[in-house]
């Protein structure tokens, strides 16, 4: 098993460029179920997850691979043949994203049999809502030993008032929806720009989606759709996170392959720490300021402040001048890099689902333990600026969402390197 070691002190400079969107990838690929043929998606981020969704549709008949030499970013999915329409246990508990082909296999093949994801380190994500809107739109739903099963000869069209905003299941209900016969309507949807991508997706592939990325989709049902090209999106949560490593390091960096308006929340929190962000041709410059002031954050869903980016930048106001308030509204059991935080010197408190950040003027290096995807991220940035050597373990949650994270802060400039545990 690898982990990462930095040692802290260096001020990145440079540019970076930005992978495609682990968000956005996960979904689309679910979505080449929606066709027969070949399917070629470009900018796929090389990461744990989306190895896991190759490989959820290969083991149901799906061909599946990724180009070698100088296009490893280029996956392909053919769809020929009979498929078997199943994701078995020892896969989605590895990646709960999986259960974004229940919506495509019954809409497509008219059963779906999918195990239960399980619970995650950062709090219950249930799939109830995602189950809902099948029986919407007339799916017969079992849950027998642990697994969904769904049936429907042909889905049919109608209303989808989602209970609590889903990014997963207003995609999984939409993948549906977009074979049902007739309209389908839904609400209280979730507006993440990864949920436009795969609306995008869906249109080039003959769908008839209108809404994607307000609160209410509408989806007029056609008869068959067909196989695409296509170019993932830059994942602004990685880009976010390159930013927070400018900042934090004291640095001057050109973010390149981003999408400002995706990050809007994350641009106006970083000026309000007294960083310089202006937007260049290609990407965004982050340039650090003497002296990180505190700000007060609340995650909330698109376009708020993403929860994804909460412990990126709890990360930053542990040097930060003053006392910052950071309230996770999204996950229960988002700050458990928070003990991390404190063996290497960071001053926090929590008070429920609020954290209380009082900057100090130097974090110490130590051996801390990656509990999630990015709490291990706000780990590598606190060692970023750490004095002495920080060693990140269990980064098998970092590779699940970063592709090639130290590598890329190397290039900055980081003292930072992968080594075997």
């Amino acid at each position: 098993m690898d982990k990462i070691v930095v040692k802290g002190g260096h001020s990145l400079k440079g540019e970076v460029t930005v992978s495609g969107a682990k968000n956005a990838a996960l979904p689309i690929l679910a979505s080449a179920l929606l066709a027969d043929g070949k399917s070629v998606y470009r900018n796929v981020p090389d990461l744990a997850d989306v190895t896991t969704m190759l490989k959820v549709l290969g083991t149901m008949g799906c061909g599946t691979g990724r180009l070698t030499g100088e296009r490893t970013d280029v996956c392909e999915v053919s769809v020929e043949g009979p498929i078997h329409p199943e994701a078995p246990y020892d896969l989605v508990k590895t990646m709960r994203a999986s259960v974004l082909v229940l919506g495509p296999l019954v809409a497509r093949f008219g059963r779906a049999r999918v195990s239960m994801p399980g619970g995650c380190a950062i709090g219950a994500r249930p799939i109830d809502q995602h189950l809902k809107g099948l029986k919407a739109l007339g799916a017969d739903i079992h849950l027998t030993e642990g697994y969904v099963e769904a049936t429907a000869k042909r889905l049919k069209g109608g209303t989808v008032n989602f209970d609590v905003i889903t990014v997963t299941g207003t995609e999984n209900v939409m993948m549906a929806a977009v074979l049902a016969q007739g309209r389908s309507v839904l609400e209280n949807c979730a507006r993440e720009p990864e949920v436009e991508e795969l609306a995008r997706v869906l249109n080039k592939m003959g769908a008839r989606i209108q809404g994607a990325g307000t609160s209410v989709i509408t989806i007029d049902g056609v008869d068959g759709l067909n196989p695409v090209e296509h170019a993932i999106l830059p994942d602004r949560i990685e880009a976010g996170t390159l930013m927070v490593a400018a900042a934090i390091t004291g640095g001057d960096v050109l973010v390149r392959r981003v999408v400002p308006e995706h990050l809007e929340p994350i641009i106006l929190k970083l000026r309000e720490t007294g960083c310089t962000l202006t937007t260049e041709e290609g990407g965004i410059r982050v340039k650090a300021p003497s002296v990180i002031h505190s700000v007060d954050v609340k995650t909330a869903e698109h376009p708020g402040f993403p929860t994804d980016m909460q412990a990126q930048l709890m990360g930053l106001m542990t040097v930060a001048d003053g006392t910052s308030v950071i309230s996770e509204r999204i996950f229960e059991n988002r700050f458990m890099h928070v003990p991390e935080l404190h063996r290497m010197g960071a001053d926090i408190t929590i008070q429920g689902h609020t954290a209380v950040v009082k900057g100090v003027r130097a974090l110490s290096g130590a051996p801390v333990m990656a509990t999630d995807l990015r709490a291990s991220a706000s780990l590598v940035l606190a060692g970023l600026r750490a004095e002495g050597k920080t060693e990140v373990q269990r980064i098998y949650h970092l590779d699940r969402g970063y592709e090639r994270l130290e590598r890329k802060l190397r290039d900055l400039g980081a003292d930072i390197s992968r080594v075997k545990a």
